[in-house]
């Protein structure tokens, strides 16, 4: 929804039935519970049916409680400190099997990007990243890990890319200084969003570049700028970042961009496995080989 959630249920408490307020007054107490509450609980610990609760949903203008439920979770996701995250982690997951809790948590949030993700920016985001001059990726925080993934394989795949690190703001503006029409800049942030990055996407976009921004969500700050916007979920589990999903999504684009350039990967990775045997990178399987680099 365009307008903040909480601002909106609070302007409409006079409306509401008696029921919906009670609905309503406990989200704007405890809508990091809620967010992770089914229409069932929520009903039943508010005191109400959980059609009442279906039936609010649809008065504030969602299509139903599951749609609801996301804007809550964004919500919380980017409002939420790490010592929230904690205390909210504890409520969902309890004393169950945590092991069964997050590995399916994660395998529903692959599903979701599947049917989620624009399969138009997908394509369109491979062929920008085929016909870049220069391809400047950037990822900080917990979204380096994707960064440096997403760089190492397209490293392997074309001299083209550019790694920005980011160990301060003035750093990434030093590292793109030059970029401009032809090259793609590649954003990747999740909640909650980096400044640097949301920064760093808005002065490549001006400066020409073409963004990629690889995010959670079509109302995350890097979706403004992109030109190809690719959305995977990370809707919090726990008080850490799922990144199953986007590392997912970015191993699909890698595997994308290289079967564009079937011949020029295998030269490579030919020319790789011979390095590799000869400097004994890595272990020999079946047998005691050298010891690994």
């Amino acid at each position: 929804m365009e307008r903040d959630l909480l601002t909106l249920i609070e302007e409409r408490m006079p409306e509401f039935s008696k029921g919906q307020r009670a609905i309503a007054s406990f989200i704007l107490s405890h809508y990091d519970k809620a967010a992770f509450m089914t229409a069932s609980k929520l009903g039943r610990t508010v005191g109400i049916s959980e059609s009442t609760v279906v039936r609010f949903a649809s008065e504030i203008g969602f299509h139903g409680y599951p749609e609801l439920q996301k804007s809550l979770q964004q919500l919380v996701s980017n409002k939420l400190t790490s010592v929230q995250r904690i205390e909210v982690t504890s409520d969902m997951l309890g004393n169950g099997d945590i092991l069964d809790k997050v590995l399916n948590s994660d395998i529903e949030k692959i599903r979701h990007t599947v049917e989620e993700v624009s399969r138009e920016a997908f394509d369109g985001a491979v062929n920008a990243i085929l016909k870049a001059e220069n391809i400047y990726v950037v990822g900080v925080r917990s979204a380096q890990s994707l960064s440096d993934f997403l760089t190492f394989y397209l490293s392997l795949i074309t001299n083209s890319v550019r790694p920005v690190t980011a160990n301060g703001e003035s750093e990434i503006f030093e590292q793109i200084l030059r970029i401009g029409k032809g090259d793609v800049f590649i954003a990747i942030s999740f909640p909650r969003y980096s400044q640097r990055t949301v920064a760093a996407a808005n002065y490549a976009s001006d400066r020409g570049a073409q963004i990629i921004s690889i995010t959670d969500d079509p109302h995350s700050p890097l979706a403004e700028k992109a030109d190809y916007l690719l959305t995977a979920r990370s809707d919090m589990t726990t008080f850490i970042d799922s990144l199953v999903a986007p590392f997912s999504l970015i191993n699909a684009l890698i595997v994308a961009v290289g079967l564009s350039r079937r011949g020029e990967v295998l030269a490579t990775f030919e020319e790789l496995e011979n390095i590799w045997e000869k400097y004994h990178v890595y272990e020999k399987q079946g047998g005691a080989g050298e010891n690994t680099v």
